[in-house]
């Protein structure tokens, strides 16, 4: 089988249900993967965007919590595939199989599909996280597993074995077979050869899909588990099945300026989120989107250019070392070291700096913001002054123990 046949009879899964709740508000009324990112996309346009351009076109998104926006976001900006030429991407909601429960981990949200899984008579499922910022070409990682013979191969990333405790760390022999698979380590097992390394999973599965489905079935009567891949199948399929480590490195798509720096985040925090914002106003960011042939999609709407008013002494509208969106107005402000998402004024004599500012927001006249994420819709009042005072910052917004301030339209209005 070459390799476009085998891309063809593979599904990929996306698993974008989840709330994210240590992002805080910011999904309160969103799914984490449906969380804006780098100024247009969405967090879930990264491993749809991956699918795409790895030849992968049967996907499935499995959606469970605050849906809607993450459902608009998908039928509008990814309705672009051929039926006709057995291609799709659908949206697959929590079925509750197995009663009236929600999806109960990432192997119970799968199996609770696989009447669907059955019905499209794949050979392989590729099963991804959507709420992870990279790009990697699946279609790497799906040649090794098929040439390998292997049930399952796990993507796996180098790590500092300082930070292995973070991550489930897999312990490979010297042909990348996984011989043992430990959750958050204390003394985590390094790579052969290289005892300051470890390798750690990153969520991300390819399977042969009958052996999926028989352990997906054997798992969700099993009372004892937790019905979830990293925790259960994985450590279960160690030492009785063909398990394989891919390494991500293999398959990475690289930025010429950082060759031997993968790049792979989870933004699962708002600090995390923050940085990876901010990465992106650097001279030349670690993760590059202006890499022509490696796309990233999103939904495209018809909005006006970025326009910037005033040159008038203090009364100047600038940005500087920042990523401005269409439809932004920067009106005789500063914008520095900040990202401004789409529809963003900010008005006269504000400063908006190491920020980022999520879609739609009206920033007031002399306002001062500094490592702030301000939430979608704000309007924030006339001389507002944010990230200057930790104790008055944490009595009006959130603060976090990093110093990032969270600001939403219901804690404005709450004041």
């Amino acid at each position: 089988m070459d390799l476009n046949t085998a891309c063809m009879k593979t599904l990929s899964i996306i698993l974008a249900g989840g709330r994210g709740s240590r992002l805080q508000q910011l999904t309160d009324n969103r799914s984490k993967p449906a969380l804006p990112i780098a100024g247009k996309y969405k967090i879930v346009d990264f491993p749809l965007s991956n699918c795409i351009n790895s030849g992968m076109r049967r996907i499935a998104v499995l959606t469970q919590y605050r849906s809607h926006t993450l459902n608009q976001h998908v039928q509008r900006g990814w309705n672009f595939l051929r039926s006709d030429f057995n291609e799709f991407i659908e949206l697959w909601p929590a079925q509750q199989l197995t009663g009236s429960n929600w999806y109960q981990g990432t192997a119970d949200a799968v199996y609770q599909n696989l009447t669907m899984i059955d019905c499209l008579e794949s050979e392989y499922v590729l099963v991804l996280a959507g709420d992870h910022v990279y790009k990697q070409d699946y279609s790497i990682m799906l040649k090794e597993h098929i040439e390998s013979g292997a049930d399952v191969s796990v993507a796996c990333i180098e790590v500092p074995v300082y930070e292995a405790d973070q991550f489930g760390i897999m312990h490979v022999d010297e042909d990348d077979n996984i011989i043992a698979f430990e959750e958050k380590p204390s003394a985590p097992p390094t790579m052969p050869g290289n005892p300051n390394v470890s390798l750690a999973s990153m969520g991300i599965y390819i399977f042969n899909t009958k052996f999926l489905c028989e352990h997906l079935r054997s798992d969700a009567v099993d009372a004892s588990s937790s019905h979830d891949f990293g925790k259960d199948l994985i450590p279960l399929f160690v030492g009785h099945s063909k398990i394989k480590a891919h390494h991500f490195s293999h398959s990475v798509i690289p930025n010429e300026s950082y060759p031997h720096k993968p790049y792979w985040r989870d933004v699962g925090t708002l600090t995390a989120y923050w940085e990876s914002n901010m990465d992106l106003t650097k001279l030349v960011p670690e993760l590059d989107l202006y890499d022509e042939d490696w796309p990233i999609r999103t939904a495209q709407y018809q909005r006006p250019a970025a326009k910037f008013n005033y040159n008038y002494e203090e009364r100047i509208g600038t940005a500087l070392n920042s990523v401005v969106s269409a439809g932004c107005i920067v009106s005789g402000s500063t914008v520095e070291q900040s990202i401004l998402f789409n529809n963003v004024r900010v008005n006269s004599y504000s400063h908006v700096n190491k920020s980022v500012v999520l879609p739609r927001c009206d920033i007031g006249r002399n306002c001062r913001l500094t490592r702030v994420i301000v939430d979608s819709d704000c309007r924030i009042p006339e001389g507002t002054i944010i990230g200057e005072d930790a104790v008055a910052d944490a009595a009006r917004f959130y603060r976090n123990a990093d110093g990032i301030t969270l600001v939403t339209q219901a804690m404005i209005e709450a004041l």
